[in-house]
């Protein structure tokens, strides 16, 4: 069973793509390693997935899900970062009321960090094909106030990425991750 965690590398068209989405990518990549760092050994898999194509349609995402639809009923939840890596306020989430209920407890043990809330509905090109499919979802919410002022620009380099704010979002990612991850059932569909 897995728990997908992911960003994207692809957006470096005039810019070096660090916010969009190279800290997507950076913060999964983080999630993964305090796991490790931690010594902890959850019940599930959590995956990294550093999607490329996003912008060319989504073609990377459409290949990953194309060859692992048939484990669909293994994933547990698909995460991803793709609206910059500011300051974090909580989740998008798709899925059913009895998967949501769960997911608002998860975030209750971010309190001391105040990032709890649970928004509806997740997006993301990459999560879409198995969000659709009926798979539980999950994207970042954040503080997206400047996030056009970078988006495909060349000010999109790694002097907007505020180590402060993304550490605040690889606690996120971690937390979630993880505990969806260790939980003794999956969640609902």
């Amino acid at each position: 069973q897995v728990v997908l965690v992911s960003g994207h590398l692809d957006s470096w068209d005039v810019g070096q793509g660090a916010m969009d989405d190279g800290g997507g990518a950076i913060i999964s990549w983080e999630a993964l390693s305090l796991v490790k760092d931690l010594g902890l050994r959850p019940k599930r898999t959590l995956r990294l997935v550093l999607w490329t194509g996003e912008e060319q349609g989504g073609v990377g995402a459409k290949q990953y899900y194309q060859l692992h639809k048939e484990n669909i009923s293994n994933f547990d939840i698909v995460m991803e970062s793709d609206e910059g890596t500011f300051k974090p306020s909580g989740l998008g989430f798709a899925g059913n009321a009895e998967a949501r209920d769960i997911m608002k407890e998860i975030m209750t043990l971010l309190q001391p960090i105040n990032i709890t809330d649970v928004y509806d509905n997740a997006d993301g090109t990459d999560i879409t094909y198995w969000m659709r499919a009926g798979v539980p979802g999950a994207s970042l919410r954040n503080d997206i106030n400047k996030y056009f002022w970078f988006h495909h620009s060349q000010g999109d380099t790694m002097t907007v990425q505020d180590p402060n704010q993304m550490n605040l979002c690889a606690a996120v990612w971690t937390v979630v991750s993880y505990v969806i991850a260790d939980m003794e059932e999956m969640l609902p569909r």
